[in-house]
């Protein structure tokens, strides 16, 4: 990516790419043009390319960058404060709430079968959100046990990935099937393998 030093190019990236999530969500990542997206952030094909001179393809990476970015603040503020079993309830609200608004249509799984799930970008994007997601949720589970809601002998990185599985074959579910029961159950079987850790 070229350096954006100023605050507006950083401010004119942002809102390239912010836009150009925007179209292919309405559109799809098939259809959207490159004159779609510069139509709807008013800026130029120079502009565009002086930011993204790969074209298209470096502009779907970085908008896979942001709908990432996205799947974990969509979870905010619960998923940073996994301390109670109030807090994790209201996170396992919040994600279901995300994925049932969201439909059958993942934006972040149409972007890389565009861009290939292969190629290093696309595949560091991946890696780096879920590691951040798994380690979110150990944090939340690490949390618990300072608070003395579950033992600390409990393998908090291996409650975390497990918690983390289920939710992504929860999704897979949800997207071929519309229903959220799957996530629902991933969900509600994590906590609850917690609290009977906890004596529950």
């Amino acid at each position: 990516m070229p350096d954006a030093p100023t605050a507006k190019g950083r401010a004119t990236r942002a809102r390239i790419v912010e836009g150009a999530a925007e179209v292919l969500r309405e559109q799809g990542v098939a259809f959207a043009t490159l004159d779609d997206i510069r139509s709807r952030t008013g800026t130029s094909k120079s502009q565009i390319f002086h930011y993204f001179p790969g074209g298209k393809d470096e502009l779907l990476v970085a908008v896979a960058q942001f709908e990432a970015d996205r799947v974990l603040e969509d979870q905010q503020p619960h998923l940073g404060r996994l301390d109670s079993w109030e807090s994790w309830h209201q996170w396992r609200d919040a994600v279901v709430e995300r994925y049932e608004r969201q439909g059958d249509d993942c934006p972040l799984g149409s972007l890389f079968l565009q861009v290939g799930r292969s190629r290093p970008g696309a595949r560091a994007i991946v890696t780096e959100l879920m590691r951040q997601w798994q380690e979110q949720l150990a944090r939340g589970v690490r949390a618990l046990q300072v608070n003395g809601l579950v033992p600390p002998s409990l393998d908090g990185d291996r409650m975390a990935a497990a918690l983390l599985a289920g939710i992504q074959g929860g999704v897979a579910i949800m997207m071929s099937t519309g229903d959220s029961t799957h996530l629902k159950a991933a969900l509600d079987t994590g906590i609850e393998h917690l609290r009977m850790a906890a004596g529950e």
